[in-house]
């Protein structure tokens, strides 16, 4: 902390002021100095442990050092603030003085979730970087980002409502409180910036870590699309609840993510998939990031405004529990692709291939038939987040599942309406951000407008297809909307119950329930090293040998023979486990076979 520490630029109202600086760049740290004008003489302090739209515990506070103390130019000696548990604090203060706390953050997470610095770039949550004041949590608050020469060439972009900034937006800012604080998150670093309208609302789009190929332009024209699109698609001619929005894109040789904000969204992607100049053929996986794209603004509207009643008011220092993220989140991952569709930026065979990845995703996760819905968005803290080799068999995704019964939802109500403008999920959506005022929602609200919309109760749809674990009526609604659903032969992995990674070798990732190679005895973290086969008529004989190593070389080696020995290697040991091929698992396949007949659902409502 400075020997006296700065005052905040500008004429700021906040009662709750924080300075953010470079500390060091090659450190990754970030200097805090947070000012509370008028504080409690027994003020405590805290750090969040986990950032709304990520439901896992990540103590941020672990990264939180050298927190002191000032009144004036008295120093507070170290008795007078104290650490109360992992992640808050108390002072002992004079409460007519301003209190001047500083801290030091490190910050090295390149992800969407934390915080990360370097020499190329900076970005932050609050909930990484800001103490919440207590007793102040609906005060203003105020954040300056301050400039430094090590930084000359950077710029600053957040959702923030500006107070007093330069060219670069380097200065202060200001929140009506700390949800909003936290829920800003800022960018910094010499990143491309463009910008559109959509409907009215102007779009800024920063892109940190792309190439001289990339074609941003493009990019634009494409988001405009899609937030267009959304915003018609919630309000028609109407103006949205957002009066601007920023998208801020970190690409990287390897990542992939997104988080949603009130007014903006972090996202992260790989930068071989960003469109480039030049090119006529787009990156196979620019749609996977247009769909990113799509899927965050959605949450604009559905978790950021509705959004679970038990979400009414975060707490910032442990859980919250709900059993609605197969709506917030599943109902956006259905409307994300569809979004795409119907802005005319994919065809229906485009659009049909990305929800068949989705059913073929569901239908290959065992966990699905022992966890609901439901309960998997109650244990997103301790299952989804925290994935491990048995998670297939343990739990299902409430995005795929929840995408799911979606769909279901979707064509079940255009299949049974009779008159000549179908109900449809769309207006369920539209009805219940009016019911709820864009604001807080229940299951029972859900059922109350499907009811409404649809003319009768889907009690018992919502009590098979999110409360229950049996397979949703997918193949018979895709068939009645003009869509084939074939039976093909799935992989070798699926068909012995198996996932792998191939990079050095077979290496056994995930063995699935109930299938041949659990049978067999393999177990996650195996080394599959080679197979032999039993000779014709002599099934406890092998043959000869085979070194196996990719898995599709194994039908190669085993020829006609169904049964062998398969040579594992765990913990140094050498196993030789007795694999029995079954018959061939099966996989969906959808085709278009009406293209009239998907018109109404795939295209945009009149």
């Amino acid at each position: 902390m400075p020997k006296h520490p700065a005052k905040p630029s500008g004429s700021s109202p906040a009662a709750v002021h924080y300075r953010v600086e470079i500390a060091d760049l090659h450190a990754h740290l970030f200097r805090i100095t947070l000012t509370i004008a008028q504080p409690a003489s027994l003020q405590r302090l805290a750090l969040p442990v986990w950032i709304p739209g990520s439901y896992l515990v990540r103590e941020f506070s672990k990264n939180l050092q050298s927190l002191r103390a000032r009144q004036g130019s008295r120093a507070l000696p170290a008795s007078q603030v104290e650490q109360l548990d992992k992640c808050s604090w108390q002072v002992r203060c004079s409460p007519d003085r301003p209190l001047v706390l500083g801290y030091e953050v490190y910050a090295n997470d390149n992800s969407v979730r934390t915080a990360s610095l370097d020499a190329r770039r900076g970005f932050f949550n609050g909930s990484s970087l800001c103490l919440q004041v207590e007793g102040h949590h609906q005060a203003p608050h105020g954040l300056e980002v301050v400039p430094a020469p090590a930084i000359s060439g950077w710029s600053v972009a957040t959702g923030l409502n500006p107070l007093k900034i330069n060219k670069q937006g380097f200065g202060t800012y200001l929140a009506a409180n700390y949800d909003e604080l936290v829920d800003c998150p800022v960018e910094m670093g010499a990143f491309w910036s463009g910008s559109f309208t959509a409907c009215g609302v102007p779009h800024r789009f920063v892109v940190a870590g792309a190439t001289a190929s990339f074609d941003g332009a493009r990019l634009l024209a494409d988001t405009r699309k899609i937030c267009e699109a959304q915003i018609r698609f919630w309000h028609g001619s109407k103006k949205p609840p957002h009066k601007n929005y920023l998208f801020m894109l970190n690409a990287v040789d390897d990542g992939y993510g997104g988080l949603e904000h009130r007014n903006s969204t972090a996202l992260i992607c790989q930068r071989q998939d960003l469109p480039r100049l030049g090119s006529s053929k787009l990156p196979e996986g620019y749609t996977t990031l247009r769909g990113l794209i799509s899927h965050e603004y959605f949450h604009t509207w559905n978790v950021k405004r509705l959004r679970p009643a038990e979400f009414g008011s975060y707490a910032y220092d442990r859980e919250n529990y709900t059993q609605l993220l197969w709506f917030f989140e599943g109902f956006t991952s259905y409307y994300d692709d569809l979004i795409l569709r119907r802005a005319g930026l994919i065809d229906d065979t485009a659009y049909l291939k990305l929800l068949n990845k989705t059913i073929n995703q569901v239908m290959q996760t065992p966990g699905r038939l022992l966890q609901s819905a439901a309960q998997a968005s109650f244990d997103a803290w301790v299952k989804y987040y925290r994935q491990d080799e048995n998670t297939p068999n343990a739990t299902v995704s409430y995005y795929t599942k929840g995408a799911l019964i979606a769909l279901c939802f979707d064509l079940t109500l255009r299949t049974e309406s009779k008159s000549a403008s179908p109900a449809t999920l769309d207006e369920v959506m539209h009805q219940l951000w009016l019911r709820c005022r864009g604001g807080m929602m229940t299951e029972a609200d859900f059922a109350a407008v499907l009811q409404e919309v649809g003319g009768r109760s889907y009690a018992p749809e919502i009590a098979s297809w999110v409360h229950g674990k049996s397979e949703l009526p997918l193949r018979d609604l895709l068939q009645r909307h003009g869509v084939a659903v074939l039976d093909e032969p799935s992989q070798l992995a699926q068909t012995l119950g198996l996932r792998v990674q191939e990079a050095a070798g077979v290496q056994i990732k995930t063995v699935l329930r109930g299938g041949a190679a659990e049978r067999a005895g393999f177990a996650a973290g195996d080394e599959w090293l080679g197979v032999e086969p039993f000779a014709a008529g002599k099934r406890k004989t092998p043959a000869e040998g085979w070194r196996l190593t990719k898995l599709d070389d194994l039908m190669l080696y085993a020829g006609a023979q169904k049964k062998m020995l398969a040579l594992v290697a765990r913990d140094k040991r050498l196993l030789r486990l007795e694999l029995s091929l079954p018959p061939a698992a099966n996989t969906w396949r959808l085709v278009l076979r009406d293209a009239a007949q998907v018109v109404p659902w795939l295209s945009p409502a009149a």
